[in-house]
């Protein structure tokens, strides 16, 4: 049983204890999922996840903010029971998170639907010519009139393919670079959006090359203000990069678990694996590692409930973290298992393909270092002009 102790630390509110412990017991009763027929098993998760309640906390209702710890929590443990399960949740909060933070009372009905399940959303940023460098998308939005014109692709988009609508990053112009950026809401069936290419990837997930020939929005479309498309995707990424690390804990945390169990049962040379000193190192590093990533996140999470306008630095710190620990974790988990550890079908040997992603998407992790470091220096300057 993975450990449960961090739930007593101050971070957290009696009301997170009582839906963690809630969550994982519905998770012992319904995953994971049958993953024979990727696209059915996430609209499945998805319509499961929506009934059982969980998807209210995947977006803010109206007057309600969104609840990073929740959200984290909620991660996490999908991730320890089943990562496509955690893939179902964590998309139809990022999808939404523009209309969660800014959304009219017009778009956020179609937030009401993917809170209960009732339909699909993905998250239209990046592109084949422009993954980190936001600022440098070509996709266009050129003002027609009271209408909007879309063109350009989108590549590697979550729920491509199955999704009923689409956040969209489109250049209006206002200025070169990020601010001449905005955000659109965009339903799968528009006239002129294409799904080029369904991409399969070392863990699947419904994933697509979209194409935008002509799509025309009305202004409603637009989420914000023109212009506004840059620090409403980083607003949103401000709040769920954390949960990535959340998502990355989880799998380290069934890593650790499996782990566990494989040294106290498989003997050596006469005895439990787990009585050999070596072994008992890694087990020690596994769990540091583990803790550490917990504390990262959970801290980032608390800040951002506390009030705080960005908390870029610590979620950066705690994805980075989590990501590149739990494949430590996990790597060193199959070295465990030995031949075991790279046998289809062991846990082990999902966790390996599932945590690569994760070091990669919502932010590789040479890009989080870059935002850490730029966060230092920013703070060095400010240092050295006080004195």
């Amino acid at each position: 049983m993975a450990d449960r102790s961090f739930l007593g630390w101050p971070f957290f509110e009696d009301r997170h204890r009582a839906l963690a412990e809630a969550l994982d017991g519905w998770c012992a009763q319904n995953l994971p999922a049958d993953h024979g027929d990727v696209d059915a098993a996430c609209r499945a998760l998805v319509a499961k996840l929506g009934e059982g309640g969980w998807l209210q906390h995947s977006g803010a209702g109206e007057g309600e903010t969104l609840d990073v710890r929740t959200l984290c929590l909620i991660r996490e443990t999908l991730a320890r029971h089943d990562g496509l399960a955690d893939f179902a949740f964590a998309m139809q909060g990022l999808g939404m998170g523009a209309v969660s933070l800014f959304g009219t009372p017009e778009q956020r009905e179609w937030l009401e639907k993917t809170r209960a399940g009732k339909a699909i959303s993905a998250f239209a940023l990046t592109e084949p010519a422009s993954g980190s460098d936001v600022a440098n998308m070509t996709t266009t939005a050129r003002r027609d009139g009271d209408r909007y014109i879309i063109d350009g692709e989108k590549t590697y988009i979550s729920n491509g393919g199955i999704a009923d609508l689409y956040v969209l990053f489109a250049r209006t112009g206002e200025t070169p670079g990020a601010k001449g950026l905005s955000a659109f809401l965009v339903p799968a069936d528009t006239p002129g959006l294409e799904i080029v290419e369904r991409i399969d990837v070392i863990a699947p997930h419904p994933l697509a090359h979209l194409r935008f020939n002509a799509v025309e929005l009305p202004q409603s479309a637009m989420i914000g203000r023109p212009g506004e498309g840059f620090k409403i995707a980083m607003s949103v990424l401000d709040v769920f990069r954390a949960t990535v690390g959340a998502a990355a804990l989880g799998f380290g945390r069934r890593a650790l678990d499996e782990a566990l169990g494989r040294v106290r049962s498989r003997q050596l040379f006469g005895a439990p694996l787990a009585d050999l000193q070596m072994v008992q190192g890694h087990i020690a590093d596994m769990a540091l590692d583990i803790d550490a990533s917990a504390l990262l996140i959970y801290r980032s999470a608390w800040t951002k409930d506390q009030g705080a306008a960005r908390v870029s630095r610590e979620a950066a710190m705690a994805k980075l973290h989590a990501t590149e620990a739990a494949q430590r974790v996990i790597d060193q988990a199959v070295q465990l298992f030995g031949g075991d550890g790279v046998r289809h079908g062991m846990a082990v040997e999902s966790l390996y393909r599932e945590i690569r992603a994760l070091r990669i998407y919502e932010g590789a992790s040479d890009v989080q270092k870059i935002v850490i470091a730029r966060a230092a220096l920013a703070e060095g300057i400010q240092d050295v002009s006080k004195r």
